[in-house]
């Protein structure tokens, strides 16, 4: 996709940063918050650890020469951000950028490097690994996220994980896994949202439902890549860069190479 493209205002919308058209007080008071929570500080520190985790355990691991990264202000009425994502999110996937995107809540002061260590692991993957929007399938992107919260886990203890990974357990998770692995080769960026971020989500990005609730494909990668750590003894910052085939065929979900 080119950048003519790209409608940069729909994308700024879309995900929930803050409103173009019209002022609000709150918005000040917000960054405020930021910084004497040492919010800038902390992400420089995260991406900082992050790097030296991932280069120290593939070494030669291709990443980009330089990583642009930009904290947005969200939109403090957006649900997408402030109830379903507990007022933080990233996204890493495109080699050389990561954008963070936050509103003060308990939660994101609290996690916001968190999030600024799962990005990179994103971006350093996808300098190895080819993202085809076209031909990306389910399995390479549940894998991705499944990867990215236990090299969290990893830099900084369960704790820091985010909601993404961990909002679903037993039968609902059990269930989970079964679509998921159901559609595992289904291809298409437009197939994604509903599989990865779930119904509520794809809607709101104008895709179709499947029948998936929040977060379905984060927290089915993480079973998957956890099964995947316990066979092969690898740790998820080793695993950055393995094809998906091999983590899925390590977790005993069939998947087409």
């Amino acid at each position: 996709m080119s950048t003519v493209d790209v409608d940069v205002v729909q994308m700024h919308q879309m995900g929930s940063s803050f409103r173009i058209d019209r002022e609000d007080p709150r918005y000040l008071a917000a960054l405020g918050q930021m910084r004497d929570a040492g919010v800038w500080d902390r992400i420089e520190d995260c991406l900082a650890a992050a790097w030296e985790r991932l280069s120290g355990a593939v070494p030669g691991v291709k990443s980009a020469e330089t990583v642009d990264v930009v904290l947005v202000l969200g939109d403090p009425d957006g649900a997408l951000l402030t109830v379903r994502n507990a007022g933080y999110l990233g996204m890493g996937g495109i080699p050389g950028a990561i954008q963070l995107t936050m509103w003060p809540t308990a939660t994101s002061l609290a996690k916001i490097g968190s999030v600024a260590a799962h990005e990179p692991h994103h971006n350093v993957r996808y300098a190895s690994v080819v993202w085809n929007p076209m031909t990306v399938t389910i399995g390479e992107q549940v894998v991705g996220e499944g990867l990215a919260e236990p090299f969290v886990r990893e830099l900084a203890g369960e704790s820091a994980m985010g909601p993404w990974a961990t909002a679903l357990s037993g039968p609902e998770l059990d269930d989970v896994c079964e679509k998921v692995a159901a559609g595992i080769d289904v291809a298409g960026m437009q197939n994604l949202p509903a599989y990865v971020y779930g119904d509520a989500t794809a809607q709101h990005m104008g895709h179709q439902p499947v029948g998936l609730p929040d977060f379905a494909g984060y927290a089915a990668g993480l079973r998957i890549v956890d099964a995947h750590l316990a066979v092969s003894g690898l740790t998820a910052a080793q695993s950055t860069a393995l094809p998906a085939h091999d983590i899925l065929a390590n977790a005993g979900v069939p998947s087409s190479p």
